[in-house]
């Protein structure tokens, strides 16, 4: 299904409460690629405070790990995410230099063998991704067919990621329109909407020198973008790249990588705070993870930890807003 951004569509399905009169709970999960890692430390904290969503909805990473989470798979995927090492990210990556760097076949045929390969109606909690139309820009709504071919539309990161032909449409992420999809989850029913944004301590964020980063070499956003390139054969074999003279450190420029996902970063987040400032959410958790790189997807545990603190932090909201008394 579709809309128009801002317009919400009668999505609603079954029963508007709750079991027992409970009011039906709806978790957005945003776009923010590998920093999303931290929705998986999220989902894990509000099980443990006995938080279950009735309703499941994601944008680009979001809409990755919600659709694990709905199908059942969250803690399969959490292990495996965890255990990630930059070799392995660089093993799921398909080259394409036609419309984006990756083709993104083989990371979405792993996940179908591994954790969602399935029918949105086969889907354990009912779930639904957000996409952007290329050739109209419109705001795209995916809850029907597979699960997978759902997703792979919601990560299409432009320029880094080829765009999807689904149903017709030529799609891509959904971050462009909806990053933080707290209008579809109230469209589909939720009367009480936790929003997850984890892109909100990135503007103004750039990546670090080496000497200033306390991570080794490989694990910098620098390295790892040089060892990116050097898979599609921009680099030198995972090699230090040449750096353009210039008449200072501070005067070099950035990579091609970098230069797109900062501003991805920008986009991103100035919708998102535009959306949410139109389409609040009850309860807005923002994990800190500005500080990890567009593809440090093999840094798991950092975002799984800060998104176990982020809802540490908004507890005593998260029971207001629930109607529970925090004792």
């Amino acid at each position: 299904m579709s809309a128009e951004t801002g317009v919400a569509l009668p999505l609603a399905q079954g029963p508007v409460r709750g079991e027992g009169g409970e009011p039906v709970i709806g978790l957005a999960l945003g776009s923010g690629a590998a920093r999303g890692w931290a929705h998986l430390g999220v989902l894990q904290a509000l099980a443990q405070e006995g938080v279950v969503p009735q309703i499941i909805c994601g944008c680009s990473i979001g809409a990755f790990v919600g659709a694990a989470a709905a199908s059942g798979d969250l803690e399969k995927l959490a292990q495996w995410a965890k255990k990630l090492k930059w070799q392995d990210v660089v093993s799921l990556l398909d080259v394409s230099l036609r419309s984006g760097l990756i083709k993104g076949d083989k990371l979405i045929d792993f996940f179908e063998r591994n954790f969602i390969d399935r029918d949105f109606s086969e889907l354990e909690t009912r779930f639904a991704c957000v996409a952007t139309e290329l050739t109209t820009g419109r705001e795209i709504w995916l809850q029907e067919g597979s699960v997978s071919a759902a997703v792979r539309a919601s990560i299409a990161v432009p320029g880094l990621m080829t765009p999807v032909v689904h149903n017709g449409r030529l799609l891509v992420d959904g971050g462009l329109v909806n990053p933080v999809p707290v209008s579809l989850c109230r469209a589909m029913g939720a009367d009480i909407v936790i929003a997850v944004d984890v892109g909100a301590d990135m503007v103004a964020r750039m990546p670090r020198s080496r000497q200033a980063e306390p991570h080794p070499p490989e694990e910098v956003e620098a390295g790892w973008t040089e060892r990116v390139l050097a898979r599609f054969g921009f680099g030198n074999n995972g090699r230090e790249l040449a750096a353009p003279p210039a008449a200072s450190p501070r005067e070099a420029l950035p990579s091609l990588v970098s230069v797109i996902s900062s501003s991805i970063n920008i986009m991103q987040v100035r919708i998102a705070r535009s959306r949410l400032a139109g389409e609040p959410a009850d309860v807005l958790i923002s994990p800190r993870v500005g500080h990890l790189g567009l593809m440090d997807y093999h840094r798991a545990a950092e975002a799984v930890a800060e998104g176990e603190a982020a809802v540490a932090r908004m507890l005593p909201l998260l029971h207001y807003a629930l109607g529970r008394d925090p004792g």
